[in-house]
């Protein structure tokens, strides 16, 4: 019969076996981490049940693909390298970036009504979902949903009330429209922050 130690032994070599592309050094800080993280996790929730916290934790190659990715390695152990031939480094932006970006584009829109004020929200709205997109604290399922919820979701919304002369163009109800798509955007930005990958 397993024990709980002969688990996390057996998770932890899963994810070393993954990560094996890493450098040494790296590798052993990512599993000690890890291992701390199992530790700690026990200690303050003895409620919850090993095969949850591991769970939580999220699949071995998961975590070894991201890893690989931060350090700007390949999985076959060679450093990634642009056109230009430097090494690529990602995960480099901080998670908060392309959050607020995509928050704030609303808002930037609404307060600079003239130009270049609605030039800037579209252009704070595009380059967060970029970020947002590119960025490796998320799963590729997150970055969808946070894409769709933030970006085409609410352009879609204004774009087709604009076209179709239906929305409502001032007073009380375009200020309703413009508090509820903020607070999608906002609510999505406070998803994603608690979802991402630390």
């Amino acid at each position: 019969m397993k024990t709980s130690a002969d688990a996390v032994r057996d998770y932890l070599s899963a994810v070393e076996r993954e990560a094996s592309a890493l450098p040494a050094e790296r590798r052993q800080e990512l599993l000690a981490d890890l291992a701390e993280h199992i530790e700690v996790t026990r200690a303050e929730r003895p409620d919850i049940a090993l095969g949850e916290i591991l769970a939580g934790l999220g699949d071995p190659r998961t975590i070894a693909t991201t890893a690989l990715a931060e350090a700007g390695v390949g999985a076959t152990g060679v450093p990634v390298k642009d056109v230009d031939g430097a090494p690529v480094r990602r995960g480099k932006v901080h998670p908060l970036v392309p959050l607020l970006m995509l928050t704030l584009s609303l808002p930037f829109m609404m307060v600079f009504h003239e130009l270049p004020g609605p030039a800037f929200g579209v252009l704070f709205r595009i380059v967060g979902a970029v970020l947002l997109c590119t960025s490796v604290h998320w799963t590729t399922v997150q970055k969808t949903s946070g894409v769709l919820l933030t970006a085409v979701l609410p352009s879609a919304v204004f774009a087709t009330a604009n076209l179709s002369g239906t929305g409502p163009a001032t007073g009380t109800p375009a200020l309703l429209a413009n508090l509820t798509v903020f607070a999608l955007l906002a609510a999505t930005a406070v998803w994603l922050w608690r979802a991402r990958r630390v």
